[in-house]
């Protein structure tokens, strides 16, 4: 992921890239397609891609998304791959509790892909504007934010998302909400 222009990921924190076997994979073009070698043959899914099993969960989890995004594929794949990891982590955040913090870093990844490269959230539909698909890992954060009572990060999340056409709810409801507690704080002091 590191490599895609205008992200600032550094690298996955504990992760050797060189270790991991699929790192130096690289895809043949087969009938105009991109095809990448697997054990089972070759196949179109990077190997960023079908790096996490669905069966992950945990600390297994956050390794292997790690690990996917040191591992070759596009912007859409580490999207996906980032995606499926909040997800995850939300479901399981009472069997894995220490995974919120994770969410949070990994919606925060995902935002930062978006904002780089948005052909990885959008349809190609060849029209103007650009159709974007729905985002569900960085309303997540939003809302986590928003029920932490971090309105001021929320609302900043929420105004990033919005250039997706996603979030302009959370926009109008988080800066109401500072408006009026930014209210009731002056009237208090006034008093």
């Amino acid at each position: 992921m590191a490599a895609i222009p205008g992200v600032r990921f550094t690298g996955s924190p504990g992760v050797v890239r060189e270790a991991l076997a699929e790192a130096r994979v690289r895809p043949e073009v087969s009938y105009g397609s991109l095809m990448w070698p697997s054990a089972e043959g070759s196949t179109s899914a990077t190997p960023a891609s079908r790096h996490v099993p669905v069966e992950a969960s945990g600390a297994d989890l956050v390794i292997r998304v790690w690990e996917a995004l040191e591992l070759p594929g596009g912007a859409m794949d580490y999207h996906f791959v980032l995606q499926g990891a909040v997800d995850r982590l939300w479901s399981g955040r009472r069997s894995y509790p220490d995974g919120l913090e994770l969410l949070e870093v990994f919606a925060l990844l995902d935002l930062e892909l978006m904002e780089a490269a948005p052909q990885a959230v959008s349809f190609d539909t060849g029209s103007v504007p650009t159709s974007f698909v729905h985002v569900t890992s960085v309303p997540r954060l939003v809302m986590l934010l928003e029920r932490e009572g971090a309105f001021t990060d929320a609302l900043e999340v929420a105004r990033r998302l919005a250039r997706f056409d996603q979030g302009e709810d959370a926009v109008a409801r988080l800066s109401e909400k500072i408006g009026a507690l930014t209210a009731e704080a002056t009237a208090g002091g006034a008093a």
